[in-house]
C-alpha cells in the first residue's frame, strides 16, 4: 500500500460561508473527532489542514499553538497547511491593510513553527489569496496586479524568516488570481522562491470555464460538459500551466457551477466526493496535477487534502460524508501515489 501522499481533512469548511446570515460554525473539535473517526478498509486520515481563523483559534492566545498540538496527538493526527487569516487586510488596499496582510502572515508562520518545534507539523504550507474581490481589481488590473505582488513579496520575506512556502489559492473570486493566466503573471511578478500555487480540483476546474474571465476560457462556451474527452483536455491544458508552480492540492469534486453563501463570494462549488452530478473522475482526474507531462509523480508535496466548503451543516456532521471523502482520497492515493 501507498503511505504517501499523506492523506488530510481540512477544518476551514466549518467556519467558510458559515455565520449569522447562514448556518452556525461547525466547532473545531467536532471536526477534529469526526475526521479521526473516519475509515476505510482500515486506512484512516494522517491528519488535518487548519485555517487559523476565529472562532477556532485565537492567534493572539500564545498557548493556542500547544493547545492544538495537544488536540491532534491524543487522535494521532497531524497539521499540515495553514490557512492565514489575511482578511482583516488587503494584498492590493490601504497602508494599514496591506501592513496587516503581511502580519497576519507572520503570525501565521509563527504559528506553524510552534506547532513544528511540538513535533505535529513535518509539511504544509501557508495559503494566502489576495483579500480582494475581482471587481475591485477591475478598476486597475495593471496597477493592482502591481500592488498585490508588492505584498505577496513582502509577505514572501517574512515567510521565509520561518522556513515556510506561501500559496497562492487557485479560485476565482481573488482579483489578479482569478483565472489561470492571471496567476501565472501574478507569480511570476512575484519573483520569489517561497511561493507557489494551491491547486483545488474544484476551484482550479473553474478556470477552464472562464468565470470572471471569460477571455482567458479554455472550454468553449457550448462545450459538451458529460464528454469527458472534452473535460480531459481542458484540463491537460491547464495543468500543464499551473503544476510547476502547485505546492499545495485539494481534492475535490465540482459540477461546473459557481455557489457562494454567508459572506463567501461565488466561486466554484464543491460537490460531495458522490455526487452524481460531478463533472470531475476525481481519481483520474488528480493524476493531472500528481503526474508530470510524462505520467511520471512529481512527488512536489508530502500530502494532499479534502476540501469541501459550504456545505450544509446536515451534511458535515453526517460521519458517512467523511467516510466517502476518505474512500475518495484513497482511490487518488492508489492511483498516484508513492512508498516513503
Amino acid at each position: 500500500m501507498n503511505n504517501f501522499p499523506k492523506l488530510h481533512n481540512a477544518t476551514w469548511p466549518g467556519l467558510v460561508g458559515k455565520g449569522p446570515d447562514s448556518e452556525p460554525v461547525i466547532p473545531f473539535d467536532t471536526l477534529l473527532s469526526m475526521t479521526a473517526a473516519a475509515e476505510v478498509k482500515g486506512v484512516k486520515f494522517d491528519g488535518i489542514d487548519v485555517g487559523l481563523l476565529e472562532p477556532h483559534f485565537d492567534l493572539n492566545n500564545p498557548d493556542e499553538a500547544r493547545k492544538l498540538a495537544d488536540k491532534v496527538s491524543k487522535y494521532g493526527l497531524n497539521v499540515g497547511s495553514l490557512v492565514a487569516p489575511i482578511w482583516a487586510g488587503s494584498a492590493m488596499g490601504t497602508a494599514d491593510q496591506r501592513k496587516t496582510f503581511v502580519e497576519m502572515v507572520r503570525k501565521s508562520c509563527e504559528f506553524g513553527q510552534k506547532l513544528k518545534d511540538l513535533g505535529v507539523r513535518h509539511y504544509g504550507v501557508v495559503r494566502i489569496d489576495s483579500a480582494a474581490g475581482v471587481t475591485d481589481w477591475a478598476k486597475d488590473p495593471v496597477g493592482n496586479t502591481k500592488q498585490i505582488a508588492e505584498t505577496f513579496r513582502e509577505a514572501c520575506d517574512v515567510a521565509a524568516g520561518f522556513g515556510e512556502k506561501l500559496a497562492a489559492e487557485g479560485e476565482i473570486c481573488w482579483g489578479a488570481m482569478h483565472s489561470w493566466k492571471h496567476m501565472v503573471e501574478l507569480l511570476e511578478m512575484v519573483d520569489r522562491p517561497n511561493i507557489g500555487f494551491q491547486a483545488d480540483m474544484s476551484h482550479t476546474f473553474l478556470y477552464t470555464m472562464g468565470y470572471n474571465a471569460p477571455e482567458n476560457r479554455i472550454l468553449p462556451a457550448d462545450a459538451d460538459l458529460k464528454d469527458r474527452e472534452t473535460i480531459k483536455a481542458a484540463l491537460k491544458t491547464v495543468t500543464d500551466v499551473l503544476r510547476p508552480w502547485t505546492i499545495d492540492f485539494h481534492v475535490a469534486q465540482n459540477d461546473g457551477s459557481v455557489f457562494g453563501s454567508g459572506s463567501h463570494d461565488k466561486t466554484g462549488r464543491h460537490c460531495q466526493a458522490t455526487d452524481p452530478n460531478g463533472l470531475l473522475d476525481i481519481a483520474h482526474d488528480a493524476g493531472y496535477w500528481l503526474r508530470d507531462e510524462n505520467g511520471q509523480l512529481t512527488k512536489a508535496f508530502q500530502h494532499i487534502c479534502w476540501d469541501g466548503c459550504m456545505f450544509p451543516n446536515a451534511v458535515m456532521e453526517n460521519q458517512q460524508t467523511w467516510n466517502d471523502i476518505l474512500a475518495a482520497m484513497v482511490k487518488v492515493r492508489d492511483a498516484h501515489g508513492w512508498k516513503g
